[in-house]
């Protein structure tokens, strides 16, 4: 398959996708561009802020993209890259990005809530209190899984103890003084844009200087050498910091700085695609359907092709945490709901694309991503795409290979932030009642509603949860994000509903999604306890059956709730249809 034609035909499809689908969603909906957002109505300096269009994008891009349309396709392509890119561009347009719209749209008209807060509207308390818990397990395993990539581009030792060598030592030692500048980079950009009121461009310029002399700097010098669970730790600390601080000291000037790497790596990816067909090296190797041998090799997944393609892709085509994401920090944060739509449903197709340049990277390493040359799926993205450059650009291979590891990082560290965030969102909205905060409650209720003990805690579960490694951790979040997807489905379906809109365009995307996840999770129960009970496995394969079968149950209830409300509202509009009639 020539990967130019395919990328094209890709960038044709999802282009295609967000004009003609996209737009008919927003005008199903009723956008309006004159109603006040929740950014100006509730401003507080803290969570509520209003911002301008490009920082709001570049929260909600970073924040979405982490690890998930890299690793996602890179181990899915086992399956042949035929299934690979039909979900991607499928699953993008008709049920990502749908589920990504929705959320951030409900939340808009909710005063920028949390889907627990719509839920209890459309659904009930009951409802509520299920899904901020469902939500709060799969965000710990978010916050375990990313957090474990990091420390492993990160470390001198991988999670299994052993030591790293040669050029991958020198390159994560890079990435990680290339990250720790990054930060401060970003604090000072932020500085620049609310305190002094520096325009959005000049910062901009300033901020993309910034960055290259930061990169010069860390391939350079790069004196800081951790093991991967030292850096675990490192990166809990952070993240505790910067998720309880102002959102406009570090999340939104960290995104959007961020989102340069996002677009660098973009355009990396296209120019090696391009360059490498236009030298006679764009052809690649993998299966149109896949090869079976492979499966559960290398930095391949296991199991067949339903349920594992949907869930192991997982944000390539759909994610239940960017719904999270949409309603927990970027509805605070939109300054008008005509944006909506190229913030939500437009990064959702944007990380499609990053989900396509992914199979081209291992389609054109597929040799060496089969006999387990590359230890990880990001090794086999920035590899891939670094040896495409080098067809063309031969002295750019080590220098690219840096910067595309760097940029997964990064984006892993923003989703991490993100994550925490909403974590703490989730867990004090459990234990507190509409329009209280903290200040409200006495006693422990005050204890654990905390923003920093509430953080801390989600700190300490995910980084315990991910020492052992992302790839014990991420088959487990897959299945668990991906249910999230289904039941964010449900939820704006069911508010839709409530306040009249049309809500058919979720029917088939809930329903097929809940049939996937639950499958995969009862799979990964019986295998889990399966190795656990035969000795084969340690106690974290039971804390994870443990925590799928609490997943599955919570699902199962919310699902049983949202129907019956979904037949409430069937039933009330066919009688008001039967009286007008009368």
């Amino acid at each position: 398959m020539n990967a130019a034609v395919l990328l094209l035909a890709s960038v044709v499809v999802l282009v295609a996708g967000y004009v003609f689908y996209g737009g008919w969603l927003a005008k199903q909906w009723g956008i309006d561009p004159n109603r006040k957002t929740p950014a100006h109505e509730l401003e507080d300096g803290m969570d509520y802020v209003p911002a301008k269009t490009p920082v709001v994008m570049g929260h909600h891009f970073s924040s979405i993209a982490g690890a998930g349309p890299i690793n996602g396709p890179i181990q899915a392509a086992v399956f042949g890259w035929v299934p690979v890119l039909l979900w991607v561009l499928i699953g993008g347009i008709f049920f990502g990005g749908v589920h990504d719209f929705g959320a951030l749209f409900a939340s808009l008209r909710n005063k920028g809530q949390s889907i627990g807060e719509i839920i209890d509207n459309s659904m009930g308390r009951a409802a509520k209190k299920l899904f901020l818990t469902f939500g709060y397990l799969t965000l710990i395993l978010v916050v375990a899984a990313f957090s474990s990539i990091v420390a492993s581009t990160f470390g001198n030792t991988t999670a299994k103890g052993d030591a790293v060598t040669g050029a991958t030592l020198a390159a994560n030692e890079s990435t990680a003084m290339i990250s720790i500048l990054f930060i401060a980079l970003a604090i000072a950009f932020g500085f620049l844009i609310y305190r002094k009121n520096i325009s959005i461009g000049i910062a901009s310029v300033v901020g993309v200087l910034g960055i290259v002399a930061i990169v010069a700097l860390g391939l350079n010098f790069h004196p800081i050498s951790l093991s991967y669970n030292a850096w675990m730790w490192i990166v809990g600390a952070y993240i505790l910091v910067a998720s309880v601080t102002p959102v406009w000291i570090l999340l939104q000037p960290r995104d959007y700085l961020s989102s340069f790497l996002l677009y660098f790596m973009i355009a990396a990816g296209i120019i090696a695609v391009v360059g490498g067909v236009v030298t006679g090296n764009g052809n690649f190797q993998i299966p149109a359907f896949g090869d079976a041998a492979l499966k559960g090799t290398g930095v391949f997944t296991t199991g067949t092709a339903f349920p594992a393609l949907f869930v192991t892709i997982a944000c390539g085509a759909i994610s239940g945490f960017h719904s999270l994401v949409s309603s927990g920090t970027s509805a605070k944060q939109l300054d008008n709901e005509k944006n909506a739509r190229p913030v939500a449903y437009g990064s959702m197709l944007i990380e499609c694309l990053v989900a396509v340049i992914s199979l081209c990277a291992i389609g054109f390493v597929w040799a060496a991503a089969s006999d387990g040359t590359y230890a990880s799926p990001t090794q086999v993205f920035a590899g891939g795409l670094s040896a495409m450059i080098a067809t063309f650009a031969p002295g750019m291979q080590n220098i690219m290979y840096q910067l595309l590891i760097l940029a997964v990082s990064v984006f892993c560290l923003t989703s991490l932030d993100t994550a925490t965030r909403l974590a703490r969102y989730m867990f004090q909205e459990f234990f507190l009642n509409d329009g209280q905060t903290n200040k409200d409650v006495t006693g422990l209720r005050k204890v654990i509603t905390n923003p920093y003990v509430s953080t801390a805690l989600t700190v300490v579960l995910g980084v315990a949860l991910g020492m052992n490694g992302y790839t014990k951790i991420w088959p487990l979040f897959g299945a668990a994000n991906q249910l999230l997807a289904a039941i964010g489905l449900l939820a704006v379906c069911t508010w839709l509903g409530s306040v009249g809109k049309n809500n058919k365009m979720f029917y088939v995307p809930m329903v097929f999604m809940l049939a996937v996840t639950i499958c995969s999770l009862v799979q990964t129960i019986s295998s889990k306890m399966a190795a656990y009970t035969s000795g084969n496995a340690d106690y974290w394969a039971l804390i994870q059956s443990i925590i799928a079968v609490l997943l599955v149950a919570l699902s199962l209830v919310l699902a049983f709730i949202a129907a019956r409300t979904l037949i409430q509202q069937h039933n009330e509009k066919k009688a008001q249809k039967a009286q007008k009639a009368a």
